[in-house]
């Protein structure tokens, strides 16, 4: 725990704190208009903080402060640093897919249209993300149908092909790369492309309609054509993407639902006062945070948090269902970054209000969806537990299960591996792997009764709880070196047992013979199903570190590389394979490298160990020398 009188000479400045624990990882980030203020005031017995808030306050061994100039710089600050620390005791947004965008170039002479699932700051402009991608297909469906965008690569008008392609003849293209459509045309098409997707059909459909009756008057029938398509498919476009007419502009509403630590924001798009569709993020650890906290995390998460939790096109107004901090503030960074005006309105009354209460509704739905689900899928486990605790005659349902493996290639790159699974579901943010420090070899015994002890005595050093099973790769040998630990250090209540892979028997203390269960067992299948991600977790740590030793020994064999250069070369490409195909200039650009040494290694790799003429293996300043002796 910090002590409180350190506290005292924190900066008043705003800025971005961060309580560290005793291992350095970040427990919680926030910001504050006066730092020594804020963080004071977690350390204050007369506050009444709840059991989170004093937990953190427990767990807290350091606190880190950054300074900033301003309190909407703190603001954007705290955004990115959540999104990349993800800390525990921050409110959890969960949004574990990756969404869809249509992505438009048009940082390019000849922009082109297309899905992506990254978003990088080059210039584009991108739609989304579409967590329903149903309307998505059907805007992309009208612009490959009606507009014909290009879907070359080319970099025109820089590169171009001596004749135009395929797509050209079957009508898909008009061709800019062989000069057959202008710049200009071109890009008024993408204009009303950039109109579609940023939901402006009705006055697009309106201009398309006269300039097709303009056509058709002047008898220029196959333009007329044209457009009298491009007119059906937006109208179709309309009718498929048309949820609700609403009054207003351009809006986000945003609805919350929350059922003890779970959470649900729905965030519905309007533009032009249609109502094109809805976005979703679910919530975690929110038990004891007010509705002004959840609020005001995530709508700074979701408008600032970079990557894909930034939205891209802000719109005018933005409705919440309630008053938070720094609404204000929000309003002027949002504003800023936009490049026009964006409110954050709380409604009361009329249509604005009753549109925060379809999102809220939309919310409560999702919400249940998810718990409902989380119930059935706890009822299940449950189930499988229960049968679990019975077979193995244990005193407690082994809701906690950590499972140990031990991986080595002929006794070197010993490794171990501990996953965890709570309630039958794998929880990946307290797996561990680690190198064996005793020189065991080969022996199996010792290596997975090292792994045990280290994981366990770290989580009571820590006053973490202690699972409730301990499940061991092995057999009978494995089961009495990890019972032995178990006893030394005081967790005799931890159950122990060993599952053995060729007959899946397992054993536990105090029996002589295994215990057999059908191969249908759910509750075998469930030991498997941790058996198997634990054994997974040991090899891909295990190959790793055999491919480094494997990269390192090929090295080694060429006069004039020492462990630096060797070191230098698996940084800079990763394989052996990087560095023959990195090539001549590759390979010297690397720092300690010239030209004679990079064909050195070329040569070595290419199955050839005679120098080449003029080639003299110590005529670089002393070079296989300095090698001989460890560089």
């Amino acid at each position: 725990m910090i002590d409180p009188s350190t506290l005292d000479h924190l900066p008043t400045s705003p800025g971005v704190y961060i309580f560290r624990d005793g291992t350095g990882e970040a427990l919680y980030i926030g910001k504050a208009k006066s730092l020594r203020a804020r963080v004071r005031s977690y350390f204050r017995t007369d506050a009444g903080h709840g059991v989170r808030t004093r937990e953190l306050a427990r767990r807290a061994e350091a606190v880190e402060t950054i300074v900033v100039g301003s309190e909407a710089e703190a603001l954007l600050l705290e955004s990115n640093l959540i999104k990349e620390h993800r800390p525990r005791f921050n409110i959890r947004l969960r949004d574990d897919k990756r969404y869809p965008f249509i992505k438009v170039t048009v940082q390019e002479a000849f922009p082109r249209v297309f899905v992506t699932r990254r978003v990088t700051k080059d210039g584009a402009r991108y739609f989304g993300p579409y967590t329903d991608v149903g309307p998505m297909r059907q805007a992309l469906d009208v612009v490959k149908r009606l507009y014909t965008v290009r879907s070359c690569r080319y970099n025109l008008p820089k590169e171009s092909p001596s004749r135009p392609c395929l797509d050209y003849h079957i009508g898909r293209c008009r061709a800019p790369c062989v000069g057959k459509q202008s710049e200009e045309e071109y890009r008024a098409m993408i204009e009303e492309i950039l109109r579609i997707l940023q939901g402006d059909t009705g006055e697009l459909r309106t201009e398309v309609r006269g300039r097709m009756e303009a056509a058709a008057r002047e008898l220029r029938y196959e333009e007329a054509a044209r457009h009298r398509d491009v007119l059906r498919g937006l109208e179709s476009l309309e009718r498929n993407s048309l949820v609700e007419r609403v009054d207003g502009g351009d809006q986000d509403v945003i609805g919350l639902a929350r059922d003890g630590e779970l959470g649900a924001a729905v965030i519905l798009r309007i533009r032009r006062g249609t109502l094109l569709g809805r976005e979703d993020r679910r919530f975690e650890g929110i038990a004891e945070a007010e509705e002004e906290e959840i609020l005001s995390e995530f709508t700074s998460r979701y408008y600032l948090g970079g990557g894909e939790e930034q939205v891209q096109e802000l719109p005018r107004e933005i409705l919440v269902p309630a008053e938070f901090r720094d609404r204000h503030l929000l309003t002027a960074v949002l504003s800023e970054r936009a490049g026009h005006g964006v409110k954050l309105r709380v409604p009361h009354r009329g249509e604005k209000r009753r549109l925060v209460e379809l999102a809220a509704a939309n919310a409560r739905h999702l919400l249940e969806e998810r718990v409902t689900a989380l119930e059935a899928a706890a009822d299940r486990a449950d189930a499988v537990l229960y049968e679990l605790q019975d077979r193995l005659e244990l005193k407690v349902v082994p809701r906690l299960i950590a499972c140990f493996d031990v991986s080595h290639t002929q006794g070197s790159e010993v490794v171990a591996s501990a996953v965890v699974f709570e309630n039958g579901e794998r929880k990946r943010g307290l797996y561990r792997r680690m190198k064996i420090r005793g020189d065991w070899g080969n022996d199996d015994y010792r290596s997975m009764a090292e792994a045990v002890e280290r994981y366990l005595r770290r989580r009571i050093d820590q006053g973490e709880p202690l699972p409730e099973l301990v499940l061991v790769d092995g057999g009978k040998g494995q089961l009495s070196s990890v019972r032995a630990v178990l006893e030394r250090l005081g967790a005799e209540e931890v159950a122990l047992a060993a599952i053995a892979k060729r007959e899946e028997e397992l054993f536990v203390p105090g029996r002589a013979e295994p215990i057999v269960m059908s191969r249908r067992d759910p509750a075998l299948r469930l030991l498997q199903r941790i058996r198997n991600e634990a054994h997974r977790f040991a090899v891909e740590y295990n190959r790793k570190l055999r491919g480094k030793r494997t990269i390192r020994s090929a090295l080694g064999e060429i006069p004039g590389i020492g462990p630096e250069r060797q070191r230098a070369l698996l940084t800079r490409f990763g394989s052996v394979k990087g560095v023959r195909e990195a090539g001549l200039e590759g390979i010297a650009s690397v720092p300690g490298f010239s030209r004679v040494l990079a064909g050195r290694v070329l040569r070595y790799l290419d199955g050839s160990s005679e120098p080449a003429a003029g080639d003299d293996p110590a005529g670089e300043a002393g070079e296989g020398h300095a090698d001989s002796r460890g560089e």
